[in-house]
């Protein structure tokens, strides 16, 4: 994280365990929304922003990042959830499911630019997977076990391209949506699958 004073200093100098809390997902077309939450000692740490990382680089680190915590959990928002509730309604809800299942609980929270609700002191600034080692550690966990998700997605329904873009919005997913229609776990709230042609049945 360089030489910088972490986010979490000032929480670490008052004695609190901090959660990093952070996702993969969000903007993505198909695929569920996954939160990572990470309770790290204080100290300096390796961990950066999972997007700024080779697949190696983030399985290797998400390794340490269970090596080293001293809490970490993952909540998990299904398609069915975001097509319901939204993204961002999704995304709260995956971070709730995260948090609770921390043990022990966490006394102060760090996210990127998501505003929980919490009666516990917090911080939510944008790129804060940039400037929070603990941020950045849930970042990576999201990011490797959305990653898996989309690689089983991709051997259930293949002809997407899942376990190469991950569910996200590029042309080889564009093309695969006009041709094969979107499948159970396209999020139908979103523009480009909403306009795509209905081939398979409507997910239960």
């Amino acid at each position: 994280m360089g030489e910088t004073e972490p986010l979490e200093a000032p929480f670490w100098a008052l004695g609190l365990r901090v959660a990093g809390v952070d996702e993969a997902g969000r903007g993505a077309w198909a695929g569920p929304i996954v939160v990572g939450a990470v309770v790290l000692p204080p100290g300096r740490y390796p961990f950066r922003d999972s997007k700024l990382l080779s697949p190696r680089a983030r399985a290797q680190l998400a390794e340490e990042v269970r090596r080293v915590a001293l809490a970490f959990a993952l909540g998990v928002a299904e398609v069915a959830e975001v097509d319901r509730l939204g993204v961002l309604r999704a995304t709260l809800l995956a971070a709730e499911r995260a948090l609770g299942a921390l043990d022990p609980p966490p006394q102060a929270l760090v996210t990127d630019y998501l505003n929980l609700k919490t009666q516990l002191p917090f911080l939510a600034p944008p790129k804060a997977d940039q400037r929070s080692p603990s941020v950045a550690a849930a970042s990576i966990l999201a990011k490797v076990h959305r990653d898996g998700l989309m690689e089983e997605l991709d051997r259930l329904y293949p002809g997407y391209g899942f376990a190469q873009h991950k569910g996200y919005g590029t042309p080889l997913h564009q093309e695969a949506l006009l041709r094969l229609g979107p499948s159970p776990v396209h999020r139908r709230r979103f523009a480009p699958v909403a306009q795509a042609p209905l081939r398979f049945p409507e997910a239960p």
